[in-house]
């Protein structure tokens, strides 16, 4: 069975990034990314670069081009975001077949998400991001909504034969009672979505003398705000409450926050969860995915799963954080 990268080898790789005017050094070393390919390419008089090959068929060239387009706008703000490079006026590229970008290397850790510092500063930082996202709409690029994330995954798991027999039916049962929960959410936000980066998990920041830089718009879509803001969240309640005070006051140094979308942060994180398990069953035949995720399927991810499910159902019923 062919998978998308099967032809992606090194020969290929260095092609690519030659065709573009530079020389490498035979230097490649692949980086964490399962959805698509990445890798810090070694040039001969210059520093490394990062080539993103683009997995075939998850977004459109247009889709491809208006998220990088967003990321220039916010360059052109003077916002720390990673940005592609341009290269005789393009940053999209194309090579026997793939699309792939060029990014410059930028080196920095992971920063705590624990010091309210940190907080303060990254709740700025997306609130900047923010305002640049509310001046359009994406044209091509898809909302983050229950049907994409919820309705679509939960149905293809249920028209797949992954789920075990003996756990289908606590799964159907649940993911309806979850979903139905999740509706009732969003229908209390009148909110407008915006272009949100949608994926704003810690291994997406990088911190490097005292700046933050924000990389990796892959799932940029339509959102509500509260989605670049819900996963800066972690712990008990309690925990949760002052690490949201503290970020909505770095957020409303250059934003305004609806409160009303509190209401909604355990219906993302439901939805997350949701639509992750579908990722994983949409990408099992992939050699990547399989060396490393061996443990999706099993008896025992599905238990855990389910559990995960009902804890979530139970949270959407809890009242929400304040501010």
């Amino acid at each position: 069975m062919s998978h998308p990268f099967d032809g992606l080898n090194p020969d290929l790789i260095m092609d690519a990034v030659e065709t573009l005017g530079y020389r490498c050094d035979c230097r490649i070393f692949p980086l964490n990314s399962y959805e698509n390919r990445v890798y810090r390419v070694g040039v001969e008089d210059g520093e490394p670069l990062i080539a993103k090959f683009y997995r075939p068929e998850r977004w459109s060239i247009k889709q491809l081009q208006e998220e990088q387009d967003f990321c220039f706008e916010l360059q052109t703000e003077e916002l720390p975001i990673l940005a592609p490079l341009k290269i005789a006026g393009k940053s999209l590229h194309k090579h026997k077949g793939y699309s792939f970008s060029l990014f410059p290397l930028q080196g920095g850790y992971a920063p705590e998400f624990s010091r309210p510092d940190t907080l303060k500063a990254l709740g700025r930082l997306v609130a900047r991001l923010h305002n640049v996202g509310r001046r359009q709409s994406y044209k091509y690029r898809p909302t983050l909504d229950i049907v994409s994330f919820g309705h679509n995954s939960a149905e293809f798991m249920l028209d797949s034969d992954l789920i075990p027999e003996t756990y289908r039916q606590a799964y159907e049962s649940l993911i309806r009672d979850l979903l139905q929960a999740i509706e009732q959410k969003f229908a209390l936000i009148s909110s407008t979505p915006l272009r949100v980066h949608g994926d704003c998990h810690v291994g997406n920041f990088l911190e490097r003398n005292e700046r933050f830089y924000l990389v990796d718009f892959d799932d940029s879509r339509m959102s509500y705000a509260i989605q670049d803001l819900w996963m800066f969240l972690s712990g008990d309640a309690n925990q949760q409450q002052r690490q949201l005070e503290t970020l909505l006051e770095g957020y409303q140094t250059f934003a305004d926050f609806n409160p009303a979308e509190l209401q909604l942060i355990e219906a993302y994180r439901s939805l997350r969860i949701v639509h992750y398990a579908a990722w994983l069953a949409r990408r099992q035949d992939d050699p990547a995915f399989q060396r490393y995720f061996p443990w999706f399927g099993t008896p025992q991810y599905w238990g855990e799963h389910i559990l995960e499910l009902r804890e979530q159902y139970a949270a959407l019923n809890e009242g929400p954080l304040e501010y």
